[in-house]
């Protein structure tokens, strides 16, 4: 797998090595992001080890990610910016689109392009020492890495403009408060809580994960019709799985747990 960066790493856990965790490793920087990260992201996406079921992106040090590493943004004409956005928003659409489910472990700062990198994971867990920004409008910039794609899906167009406009700081609390993250745990736990969904996600039929990645979201931006319709064409070929077919013989046998509140 070609890596175009130093300053990220693949490890695999679990008892099948099922969990690829990434790590961003710029804790001097705060794991600001530059283009051989990127690049480096994309790549480990493309690429990802045969028999990996779920991810999970984390940072080093003190912070998940403060965003754009700004020492290394050259000025470019307006051709050469569009081709440097898009070449984000590919890479950031191999998380969002790639082969398995990505979990964000956030900690510290998670400002401009590292709140980009977390909105393009399917699940966020934050501790309390986190904290979203998104300082682009006051630094005469706009977001390029498929912010505002993804942002206001999460919080709302409104939201969004005004973390913009004004240089709001979400404090953890608020943040979960408007559904910039899904779990909030302690300060120090994130990482233990990402694994912990990861594992679960991991042992889910790889089909229903699939159409969790691939068709909910299409759904959902579909009008009613055509969206049920798309629902019953998941859910066909998601029931005609041998696995399915298996997981679904052992609960009416009485060989799988029920839900329960506990």
């Amino acid at each position: 797998m070609p890596i175009h960066s130093n300053d990220i790493t693949l490890s695999l856990q679990g008892a099948s090595s099922e969990i690829a965790v990434i790590t961003l490793n710029r804790p001097a920087k705060r794991n600001a992001l530059n283009d051989g990260l990127i690049l480096a992201l994309r790549d480990i996406f493309q690429g990802m080890p045969h028999g990996v079921r779920a991810a999970v992106i984390h940072g080093s040090g003190d912070h998940f990610c403060a965003g754009l590493d700004l020492s290394e943004l050259s000025e470019r004409d307006a051709g050469e910016g569009l081709h440097h956005s898009r070449m984000w928003h590919a890479a950031l659409d191999c998380v969002q689109s790639g082969p398995v489910p990505v979990v964000a472990a956030l900690h510290g700062a998670v400002v401009g392009g590292g709140l980009e990198l977390a909105s393009a994971c399917h699940i966020r867990v934050a501790d309390e020492s986190s904290f979203f920004a998104l300082p682009e409008g006051s630094r005469g910039i706009f977001v390029g890495g498929g912010g505002s794609v993804r942002i206001p899906r999460l919080i709302g167009a409104a939201r969004m403009a005004d973390m913009m406009f004004t240089g709001r700081v979400y404090k953890a609390v608020d943040a979960e408060r408007i559904g910039l993250m899904q779990y909030l745990v302690p300060t120090g736990t994130a990482l233990d809580k990402a694994l912990e969904l990861a594992t679960r996600i991991a042992s889910n039929a790889p089909l229903t994960n699939y159409a969790l990645m691939h068709a909910l979201p299409r759904i959902a931006e579909q009008p009613a019709d055509q969206g049920f319709f798309t629902e019953a064409l998941m859910a066909a070929i998601v029931q005609n799985a041998p696995e399915a077919k298996a997981r679904v013989r052992d609960f009416l046998e009485g060989r799988a747990a029920k839900v329960s509140k506990d």
